[in-house]
């Protein structure tokens, strides 16, 4: 057997080993279109009836005014729903999210995080995340899910009375609401910015390899 025989060989597991199947690489990229238009236009809607003493940028904001911006926000709203659910279903089914995502300990989490923020934490091997990717993951998740709830709530107020009392009324779902969005703000700025630092998982993202 040749020298370059042994040598494909030897590489060809490595380029034929898939990271993200096809389904999640689709949904993620919907989901962060869905993200982007719900954020821009949530933040036009914020604009209209600011909770707190500051408004977003026009230059950052999508819809143009009020009216526009729901008809934004209510659109991706479907996409990002419909989206989501799959997400959830397919992650449960396929059993990604146990093999992904658990199990998550205080410990490991302590650990992980001190070796991020030294830059001595390991992104060799894409396939297994690490305790703190693991907590983000599983905590944007929770965020989303609180995100559509409550949103629902705002949206319906009467006809979902119930489910709008018990994020404590109109005007208390308004502050879940957005403290939800902020929490997956904050985490997209921790993911792009691990997807700058680690060109290799944009590229696993889009190509699954």
């Amino acid at each position: 057997m040749s020298g370059t025989a042994i040598i494909d060989q030897q590489t060809a597991p490595r380029r034929a080993a898939v990271v993200h199947p096809l389904w999640l690489r689709v949904l993620h990229w919907v989901n962060a279109f869905a993200m982007v238009v719900m954020i821009g236009s949530g933040w036009q809607i914020y604009n209209a009836s600011p909770l707190f003493d500051f408004s977003f940028s026009r230059s950052i904001t999508i819809g143009g005014w009020l009216g526009g911006a729901l008809q934004w926000h209510f659109a991706a709203m479907w996409l990002l729903a419909i989206n989501g659910v799959l997400y959830l279903l397919l992650g449960l089914i396929t059993g990604r999210f146990r093999d992904k995502l658990w199990p998550i300990s205080a410990t490991g989490v302590g650990h992980d995080l001190r070796q991020a923020l030294s830059f001595k934490l390991s992104h060799a091997d894409l396939s297994r995340y690490n305790q703190v990717q693991k907590l983000l993951y599983a905590g944007v998740i929770i965020a989303g899910i609180i995100a559509v709830l409550s949103g629902m709530a705002l949206w319906k107020p009467v006809q979902w009375q119930t489910l709008t009392s018990l994020f404590g009324g109109y005007d208390a779902a308004r502050y879940v609401h957005f403290f939800a969005m902020t929490a997956i703000c904050g985490f997209l700025v921790i993911h792009i910015a691990l997807a700058l630092l680690v060109p290799r998982a944009l590229r696993a993202i889009i190509i699954g390899r």
